[in-house]
């Protein structure tokens, strides 16, 4: 039954009838060959063709597409890897870049940009002892055409090459090592491992640093462990301050050895000198002697007396004729004589001064020894 008397349409005037598939596609056909420029009339039913002059444009718009899938751009820091059907072709530096798509393959590394890898793991020294050691790695590409080609995952085989290398190196150190002083050394030796390692497997790496960041004993001996550094610290302390007194001691003891040998030469140039002197005065007193004996050798002895009474402050002189022992106290004398003159008594004929009677005695001293001289 229809509405309104509309057979073929629904109430809001559509038509229900679904359009012929070959009218369908003779309208698309018509719209291509309207587009490439084609004709033909439209009650030919086999339609239009493409048109030869337009042949020559679509191979030229092909063309182009085709070259210009195949430019690409290489940045300063980067290295383009060329296949070619699959091959290694050439590798191409910096710059504006093309090779024939399809035919050809590339692919652009970064061979300058450095990158960073960070490994921690547990690892038994040699001493048998267990140690937590962090280590970072810095590496680039140095060889484009391997690290493409010879090789999966270059990255990958890196992260498993830096676990070998260092337990290695960390399984042949003492656990002192690990920890404290050896921390630089087992950087090194990991870093030419590790290279050995990469340039083994072609991955094309370049290891440029590795650094020990962080070394520690298990967390249940870390007390113990403080205590060990605490205690070496302090033989450190000791020794430091055992060198200080050294550097002290050694010094001067070597400054007073070197005064006594100073002190030695003095005293021996000393005695050369007055034993040099001595026999120089000698030979003199010898001419002399030589020329006037008699007047020499009372001037010697005068000499000799005169030496002797000066360190002496006793003189015990034998009285002629006698038992008695005259003793003359000088000392006592020549501070009573000083005791005298300082309160100014004067001295007369009857009570001489001690002074007169000193000068008395030394006179007839003198003239007795020249009695016995002449007899």
């Amino acid at each position: 039954m229809s509405w309104n008397g509309n057979d073929n349409k629904d109430p809001w005037g559509r038509n229900d009838t679904p359009p012929e598939i070959d009218e369908v596609i003779k309208k698309v056909r018509e719209r291509i060959d309207s587009l490439f420029g084609g004709g033909g009339s439209s009650g030919d039913s086999s339609g239009g063709g493409f048109s030869m002059k337009s042949l020559p444009l679509i191979i030229g718009i092909l063309v182009l597409t085709w070259v210009g899938f195949g430019i690409y751009q290489v940045e300063q820091a980067e290295r383009s890897v060329v296949l070619r059907l699959g091959k290694f072709q050439e590798i191409k530096g910096p710059g504006l870049r093309w090779n024939p798509p399809i035919i050809d393959s590339w692919e652009i590394v970064d061979v300058v940009r450095v990158r960073p890898h960070r490994h921690d793991a547990l690892m038994l020294t040699k001493d048998e002892n267990i140690v937590d050691v962090t280590v970072s790695v810095q590496y680039q590409i140095g060889d484009p055409q391997k690290y493409v080609l010879d090789i999966r995952d270059a990255d990958a085989s890196l992260v498993q090459a830096t676990e070998s290398a260092l337990r290695h190196v960390v399984g042949g150190s003492i656990m002192d090592d690990a920890l404290t002083t050896g921390r630089e050394l087992i950087a090194q030796e990991v870093k030419t491992r590790l290279q050995r390692y990469l340039d083994k497997y072609n991955t094309g790496l370049e290891v440029v640093i590795v650094n020990i960041e962080d070394s520690s004993p298990p967390n249940q001996v870390q007390e113990a462990f403080d205590d060990v550094i605490k205690a070496r610290e302090d033989e450190v302390r000791a020794r430091n301050e055992a060198e200080t007194y050294a550097n002290g001691l050694v010094p001067e003891a070597r400054g007073q050895a070197q005064r006594m040998l100073q002190d030695a030469e003095a005293y021996k140039e000393q005695v050369v000198s007055e034993a040099e002197g001595d026999a120089t005065r000698f030979n003199l007193l010898l001419a002399e002697y030589q020329k006037a004996p008699d007047v020499t050798r009372n001037r010697l002895y005068l000499d000799s007396i005169q030496g002797v009474m000066s360190n002496s402050t006793k003189v015990m002189i034998d009285v002629e004729g006698g038992n008695n022992i005259l003793y003359l106290p000088l000392d006592k004398i020549a501070e009573s004589t000083r005791g005298i003159e300082s309160l100014n008594i004067p001295g007369n004929a009857n009570n001489p001064s001690i002074r007169d009677l000193t000068n008395e005695v030394i006179e007839e001293i003198r003239r007795r020894n020249r009695q016995e001289e002449r007899r």
